[in-house]
């Protein structure tokens, strides 16, 4: 039996094999007879030229399955959930029509939220939104953080006081509105189509030392060039690609404000914190399916989830 075009996101913090496991199923569905292709979820793999310090899969790593959204952004644009739901959503649907089975991967929460949730994002005020950057530059994000807590602790609680960009949009909607930036993201899930909800994680402490490795390799690999070599693209000037982890952290070193054993340090103490984040997160959508990353059958496992969803 052919099986039917169903969308299947696969989601889970970082560093957890999301990637892998996606190739593993989308292999599976062509193995049964169907099309399957992979949407991509993680915001920071838009970019073009950041491919280190975002665990992007190469050209081959992709075993000839095709992957969308990886890419489609120069590294001084700057990356919303609301855009990214925009084309994420249209591109499902015709996947579907062509009888092509879509998997979202990615941990980037809000971006996979935009997708997979039935809500719209409120609209945005230019004037008040360049007021609220320039403070971000002049008092940086830490210092916005405490303004949002003080108004919204909820939406607070939920970004990192590193993440200048989320608090300000929380900000600006909070302002513009009069309600919680909460609101945005209703606690009660209602589906935009149905899915499959795989969730990829392990434990706590394993997942920390897995990170912490990750983040050296990336060292290893010559993230520190690969952001050097980025400078003349302009990613100094891109709101969303100077702030992500671990490219910042590079530029700090390059600059001289970080010495290398200090840049990857802040690394992997920010990447560990944002997996946490991830978790607390993702804990609240009671669709996902979790599996372990250590477990022997979790491919096996996967599968059989992917089967009776697809009725293979």
């Amino acid at each position: 039996m052919i099986p039917a075009p169903r969308l299947i996101a696969i989601v889970g913090p970082t560093g957890a094999g999301k990637s892998d496991l996606a190739l593993n199923l989308a292999e599976h569905i062509i193995a049964a007879g169907g099309k399957a292709e992979i949407i991509n979820s993680d915001s920071m793999q838009f970019y073009r030229g950041m491919h280190i310090g975002t665990a992007k899969l190469s050209l081959v790593e992709r075993r000839g399955i095709e992957h969308h959204l990886i890419d489609w952004l120069e590294i001084t644009d700057e990356s919303t959930a609301a855009e990214y739901q925009g084309a994420a959503r249209p591109l499902i649907e015709r996947l579907q029509s062509e009888g092509i089975t879509p998997i979202l991967v990615g941990g980037s929460m809000l971006y996979v939220a935009a997708v997979l949730n039935l809500f719209e994002f409120p609209a945005r005020d230019e004037t008040l939104r360049a007021k609220l950057e320039q403070d971000l530059i002049e008092v940086g994000p830490h210092e916005l953080h405490r303004r949002l807590q003080a108004i919204d602790p909820i939406a607070a609680s939920r970004i990192i006081p590193e993440n200048g960009r989320r608090t300000v949009r929380a900000l600006e909607i909070v302002t513009l509105t009069g309600e919680p930036f909460a609101a945005e993201i209703p606690e009660d899930i209602e589906d935009w189509q149905p899915v499959l909800e795989i969730g990829i994680n392990g434990p706590r402490e394993h997942l920390r030392e897995r990170l912490a490795v990750r983040v050296a390799e990336m060292w290893k690999q010559g993230l520190v060039d690969e952001a050097a070599a980025l400078q003349a693209q302009g990613i100094r000037d891109g709101k969303t690609s100077s702030r992500a982890i671990g490219y910042a952290q590079a530029l700090a070193q390059i600059d001289g404000t970080m010495t290398e054993t200090e840049a990857i340090a802040d690394t992997v103490r920010l990447t560990q914190k944002y997996a946490r984040r991830q978790m607390s997160w993702f804990r609240r959508d009671k669709r996902i399916h979790w599996l372990d990353y250590q477990d022997p059958q979790l491919r096996q496992k996967a599968i059989a989830l992917v089967d009776e969803w697809l009725a293979i």
